[in-house]
């Protein structure tokens, strides 16, 4: 009797923790949604009466959706890989295009705020070994696009440096490294940026990349390269606050050059003609 209810809590333990992921992907559905509304309110009073009842008709039914996997979620049914990423590629989408609108109605050309983008490290990290102050360098992976206007092209280099680092202890105390990007070097032109790591990724390498490029012209047009010749989260790497990178179990953070990191831009990035 006493083995059988051991094998009850362990599966209802499993159960718990197999939950947790989808909840913590649904949040960062949620955040997403909050940032396209917040792009549709920004052209609201600037599109026809047509084009504004089809932004709506848009964001509701990606409400919806997000509603349905919540339901999912919450009587303990799995949320597939395939139905989070149909959702998140459906956000950028509508991202994308309404801020499209936007820069054609203000004649301005600007990365907008929140614009996701995927990069590769240039310099290796390792939260035993960097020193504050330490220079960092990441390269674009793929063309952002605004509509069919170019921002920032494949290779656009990001620099910053390493703004606090904490090293692993045998106390089991987790290494820690944060990042502070501050400059955008597109076609030769540098701009100040704000911009925080969301998150680590593993690559696919170029041939994966390759591949995915070749499916497509679509692959470009999602905005910040959500595709990007990426797996997923690096197992063992957290993002804690304001974008610090946690590594889990007492280790280190230790990245090694060609590792892929979602950046987020916190300020709009005005561009020249």
């Amino acid at each position: 009797m006493h083995r059988a209810w051991t094998l009850v809590g362990t599966l209802f333990l499993a159960g718990s923790v197999a939950l947790a992921q989808p909840s913590a992907d649904l949040s960062s559905l949620e955040q997403r949604l909050d940032d396209a509304q917040g792009a549709y309110s920004r052209v609201e009073n600037t599109v026809t009466a047509s084009e504004r009842t089809s932004l709506e008709r848009e964001l509701n039914e990606m409400r919806d959706e997000l509603a349905y996997l919540r339901v999912k979620s919450r009587r303990g049914e799995r949320i597939s890989d395939r139905e989070s990423r149909d959702l998140t590629e459906r956000i950028e989408r509508f991202m994308t295009r309404t801020n499209a609108r936007s820069r054609s109605t203000s004649g301005r050309r600007a990365i907008p705020v929140s614009t996701e983008l995927d990069v590769r490290l240039q310099t290796s990290l390792n939260s035993g070994k960097q020193q504050v102050e330490d220079p960092v360098e990441a390269t674009t992976m793929v063309d952002l696009y605004e509509g069919d206007d170019l921002l920032v092209p494949a290779g656009s280099r990001l620099t910053g440096y390493v703004a606090a680092v904490d090293p692993a202890t045998r106390s089991d105390r987790k290494g820690s490294v944060a990042l502070k990007f501050t400059r955008l070097s597109v076609n030769g032109r540098s701009h100040d940026v704000q911009v925080s790591v969301t998150e680590a990724l593993e690559s696919e390498g170029l041939k994966g990349e390759a591949a995915r490029i070749g499916a497509g012209a679509g692959v470009g047009a999602i905005i910040g390269g959500i595709l990007g010749g990426t797996k997923g989260a690096i197992a063992g790497i957290l993002i804690g606050g304001s974008g610090v990178l946690v590594a889990t179990e007492g280790k280190d953070v230790d990245l090694p050059v060609g590792t892929v990191l979602r950046v987020r831009f916190d300020s709009e990035v005005p561009l020249e003609r």
